[in-house]
């Protein structure tokens, strides 16, 4: 008896593991360390271009008037370049923050016919362009109630 229990003792410790290419071939590529130090390494690369990329362009252009002078906005923009480059806007809501500073939404609109405006939202923190959007062409269409019928009738 002595000898059946050191011979399954002896079965069961045996190395139950694979040879290092059938693991290379069970990873999945994805998880390969070469694949993932090169996945880490492009989004390292783009994260710094988007920061380093609007620095150079201020950097060609420290006062803006290129961008002035194509009519075109850019973050850091004083409120005077702002108003040199696209003009006044037609509304300006004005609001303070717990700390004091003003910020300010600067509402342009584009009229492309008499039922059609884009609008473009410019905002200013102290004076500075922190930021805007475009908001694309969108049909103001006249509401149709009971009251303000705007539908045409067929003609007899």
């Amino acid at each position: 008896m002595l000898t059946i229990m050191d011979h399954t003792t002896a079965a069961t410790q045996e190395p139950m593991h694979a040879s290092s290419p059938d693991l290379a071939e069970q990873t999945p590529f994805i998880r390969r360390r070469p694949v993932r130090l090169m996945i880490y390494a492009g989004l390292g690369i783009f994260m710094l271009l988007m920061v380093i990329w609007p620095l150079i362009v201020q950097l060609k252009d420290p006062d803006f008037q290129k961008h002035i002078a194509e009519h075109r906005v850019m973050v850091g923009m004083s409120k005077e370049q702002v108003l040199e480059a696209w003009g006044g806007p037609q509304t300006i809501n004005t609001t303070f923050t717990k700390e004091g500073l003003r910020r300010e939404e600067w509402i342009f609109e584009d009229w492309e016919n008499a039922a059609t405006v884009k609008h473009r939202y410019l905002y200013l923190e102290e004076g500075r362009l922190i930021g805007g959007w475009f908001q694309g062409s969108g049909e103001r269409l006249p509401i149709q109630t009971p009251s303000n019928p705007h539908a045409p009738r067929p003609q007899r």
